[in-house]
């Protein structure tokens, strides 16, 4: 079985700032996997080499069993892969309806649909003409997944989606990424919030200075919570 993502030997640049250091990471299909570790060790750095944001210096990353050595941002979403970006980058002067129509436009074929979204999210459909940006922060939050689930990927990359939110909504998105991944589909999540990890993930990966410094499978209890913090610690 070819996992849908396979970063080998990775070391990826923002000009001469050498963030990536041989960092190897993959993702099977279905697979939830969490990727932890503390602000500025390049967990978002990990996004950006995938979608070509950040200069890939050595290394190949692999979709599909594909490897690649120059990557540009179309080719991620060409392999199945959707990404909810840090911040929801909505965009402001589409509505609701239209940011969710512009996730569909790689083509892909699968059950999400506008309709399934609003199934998911009765919010949204109560405010689908209404534009993306004038709502909440939680809102938001769910338009940017509903958006990414509208390509119909096999795989989506969760870069902080929680952060900002009130734990009521923390909770919500957990409900909603454990449903998602249930259907098959799998996720990457970059998240501080171990809590979230814990109730989400099923294998963890910890980052510091750039690379991979542990793994292993996550735990769903308080041990599991305190295995993890410590990780982050690191």
């Amino acid at each position: 079985m070819s996992a849908l993502l396979n970063l080998k030997n990775v070391h990826a640049y923002y000009g001469a700032a050498h963030i990536l250091h041989g960092l190897d990471l993959h993702v099977n299909p279905g697979e939830r996997v969490a990727l932890i570790g503390r602000n500025g060790v390049g967990k978002t750095t990990v996004v950006n080499t995938i979608l070509g944001l950040a200069s890939l210096q050595d290394g190949h990353v692999a979709f599909g069993g594909k490897a690649h050595t120059k990557l540009r941002a179309y080719m991620a979403a060409q392999h199945g892969i959707a990404v909810i970006p840090q911040g929801r980058r909505i965009v402001a002067n589409l509505s609701v309806e239209e940011n969710l129509i512009l996730g569909a436009a790689v083509g892909r074929k699968g059950p999400w649909t506008v309709a399934e979204i609003y199934k998911l999210f009765p919010i949204l459909q109560e405010r689908a003409h209404t534009p993306g940006t004038a709502l909440s922060g939680g809102q938001q939050q769910m338009l940017a997944v509903g958006r990414a689930l509208m390509a119909n990927p096999e795989l989506i990359l969760l870069d902080e989606p929680t952060e900002g939110l009130a734990p009521v909504i923390v909770d919500q998105l957990a409900v909603i990424f454990n449903q998602v991944a249930e259907q098959g589909t799998a996720l990457l999540l970059i998240e501080q919030n171990m809590s979230l990890v814990v109730r989400v993930a099923k294998r963890y990966m910890a980052m510091a200075k750039g690379a991979i410094v542990a793994q292993g499978e996550v735990v769903n209890s308080r041990d599991g919570l305190h295995d993890l913090e410590r990780h982050v610690m690191v």
